[in-house]
């Protein structure tokens, strides 16, 4: 009998050895070989760096610092990210290494908040969806900077009338006997040596060369959302090969992707370093980078209410918070690693970045402005006019034009793909926790069909009407979900489960700390942050503007369909709430107990980490590590679903 005790670890260790072995996802070091745990520390700090720090941190931050003050913005920046972006990124890596599970799962904490969870992957779905075709026009603009001149250069065949590189005047005046018919004031001298006053000469409105190649040659734009035209078919391939880049990358998870970021989430700070040498040795540089954050800066700005909400907003959205990625990717730490240094290390490079980027974009810009004989104000624009219409017409006018072109898109689709990596994990990693049974051994899979789903979803968006979808989207899709599902992840964690009992789990992970350390995070998780992003919320929902996309205005049903979107993603919180009540057990309130309470099991993944404050009772999980002694059993393999 003693021997038979002695006998079946040594069985299971082995069985779980063979397992480990057919699962790609998992190494020989990890510590949790259910489901795997990340190579070394480097590959995850990349990671969650890479995720954090994408597009919106090059074209749109500048351009925000600039309209709201300059330097004076990085007063309230600073501060939103001190109350808001810190403690949210902490709470939630927290939330996902302690348990290690993702986004959905982590609500086992708190069953009746489960849809929060579902609607942050759906989120994440449906921005998958048209991010990855932000990565297409990046790729095109890739290939087509590979010729000089840059086709975006100047007015080639496939430009119309309107276009010009220079300002087209008429001079508006009764023709007498000495004039002949408007003319144009660029031809000065008129009979008998006269000129056109200054009060008469009218600016007729052009488009640039870049701006025109972005319309008519990469969108191939159609009028409006009701024409949605055929699809064009180098951005549909450019898509194509997006998704399979990501495929690739995620094809063995977490170990593949760790591989990867060594090189997407470090190359676009090379690119930034050396376009911002280049660009401080320009004519005007000086200028641009004044009316970035320098002399321009406007302490005034301080006393808007718009340039809090701007900094507010920015710290939410460029920390990628509430998203679900957050949550995903610290799950697969080892349970004793420092989430909190990590956070906090994760959320200065962030913003860090996005004011070094700023100093990149606005040099050049500067150069643009000078050659134009314009001031910076007039070709400084954010999104996709920076990235794809006034910053490629920058790079334009550089000696060598098409090496700076390729280096800059090469950077704008690395920052895209480590955002993608995420995104599709947020998604592979709760089908994992959901059905470990059916997925364990199927990552591969999962991570392909996911990309090849999503391919097929976002041919809509590389159609000739591709660009007012992917605008529509972006704006309802990541605003008011992500704000609501914040604030709900909040509210649950601090209130119903319990702020002071969330700190002892950190606390288990990173060691015992003392409360002064823990007053701060006490006064932004119960207080501080949440009244943030109810002002930001109240506050958008107040200011809300129907989409638009330049002059181009959607029709009331494109409009309807955004409001659609929203409720698709977050109808999912009460219904997700009801059907957990209904499948509890008991009177009404004995339900509700149940639902606002941990389920049993719920804690650390292994049995080794659970402690005293979680030992005992029924199990969820396994407790399988490499790492755990010989005398140690497993425990039942049967899961419980959503």
């Amino acid at each position: 009998m003693l021997a038979a005790t002695v006998l079946k670890p040594v069985y299971t260790v082995k069985d779980d050895h063979e397992k480990q072995q057919q699962d790609s996802h998992v190494g020989s070091k990890d510590e949790n070989i259910d489901r795997g745990n990340w190579t070394n520390k480097k590959e995850y700090m990349l990671s969650m760096i890479g995720y954090a720090v994408g597009l919106g941190n090059v074209w749109r931050f500048p351009y925000l610092a600039y309209k709201n003050g300059g330097g004076a913005f990085l007063i309230p920046y600073v501060i939103m990210l001190a109350v808001a972006g810190i403690p949210l990124f902490f709470l939630e890596s927290s939330f996902g290494q302690f348990c290690s599970q993702g986004p959905v799962n982590v609500w086992r904490a708190l069953p009746i908040f489960q849809g929060v969870g579902v609607a942050m992957v759906l989120v994440s779905t449906l921005v998958g969806i048209y991010y990855n075709v932000i990565i297409a026009y990046s790729l095109y603009y890739m290939f087509a900077s590979f010729q000089s001149p840059l086709p975006w250069s100047d007015c080639f065949y496939w430009s119309n009338s309107n276009c010009s590189l220079t300002p087209r005047e008429v001079c508006n005046i009764t023709p007498a006997a000495n004039w002949s018919e408007p003319v144009f004031a660029a031809n000065m001298t008129l009979w008998e040596n006269e000129t056109c006053p200054k009060e008469n000469i009218i600016r007729i409105p052009v488009q640039s060369p870049s701006e025109q190649y972005w319309d008519l040659v990469a969108l191939q734009r159609s009028s409006g959302l009701d024409e949605t035209g055929p699809v064009v078919w180098h951005l549909a391939l450019c898509l194509l090969l997006g998704w399979l880049l990501i495929a690739a990358a995620l094809y063995r998870g977490i170990k593949s992707s760790g591989k990867v970021v060594y090189f997407t989430a470090t190359f676009p700070y090379v690119v930034l370093l050396i376009l911002l040498i280049r660009g401080v040795t320009l004519e005007g540089a000086r200028d641009g980078i004044g009316f970035y954050i320098g002399s321009q800066s406007n302490l005034t700005k301080l006393g808007e209410a718009e340039v809090w909400r701007d900094a507010a907003t920015q710290i939410f959205y460029s920390l990628s918070i509430a998203w679900g990625g957050v949550t995903a990717l610290s799950s697969y730490n080892k349970f004793h690693n420092n989430v909190f240094k990590d956070a906090l290390t994760v959320c200065l490079t962030n913003c860090g970045t996005s004011v070094f980027a700023g100093f990149a974009i606005f040099s050049i810009l500067g150069h643009m402005a000078h050659v134009y004989g314009k001031p910076v104000s007039e070709v400084a624009q954010a999104g996709f006019g920076l990235a794809f219409i006034a910053y490629p017409d920058a790079l334009s006018k550089l000696p060598i034009s098409p090496l700076w072109s390729i280096l800059f898109f090469f950077m704008l689709l690395t920052l895209g793909l480590d955002s993608q990596f995420a995104g599709i994990e947020v998604i592979s990693t709760c089908l994992q926790d959901a059905f470990p049974d059916t997925f364990k051994s199927k990552r591969s899979i999962i991570s392909v069909g996911t990309c090849a789903i999503l391919f097929l979803l976002g041919l809509l968006c590389v159609t000739q009407a591709g660009i007012y979808w992917v605008t529509l989207m972006d704006q309802f899709c990541a605003g008011f979900v992500l704000l609501i599902a914040a604030l709900l992840e909040l509210v649950g964690v601090v209130y119903f489960y319990g702020g002071n009992r969330f700190i002892k789990d950190i606390e288990m992970m990173i060691g015992t700390r003392s409360s002064l350390f823990w007053l701060w995070w006490r006064a932004c998780w119960f207080f501080i942050t949440p009244a943030v992003i109810t002002v930001i919320l109240v506050w958008s929902l107040l200011t809300f503007r129907p989409p638009s996309y330049g002059t181009v205005q959607y029709p009331a049903w494109g409009v309807a369909l955004g409001w659609c979107m929203i409720a698709f993603c977050l109808i999912w919180i009460p219904l997700v709430a009801v059907w957990k009540i209904l499948c509890a057990q008991g009177n009404p309130w004995q339900r509700m107990c149940a639902v606002c309470s941990p389920v049993e099991g719920w804690g650390p993944y292994l049995e080794v980490h659970r402690g005293e404050r979680y030992a005992g009772g029924q199990r969820y999980y396994r407790k399988n590590s490499l790492h755990l002694p010989d005398n140690v059993y497993h425990i039942s393999n049967n899961f419980t679903r959503l």
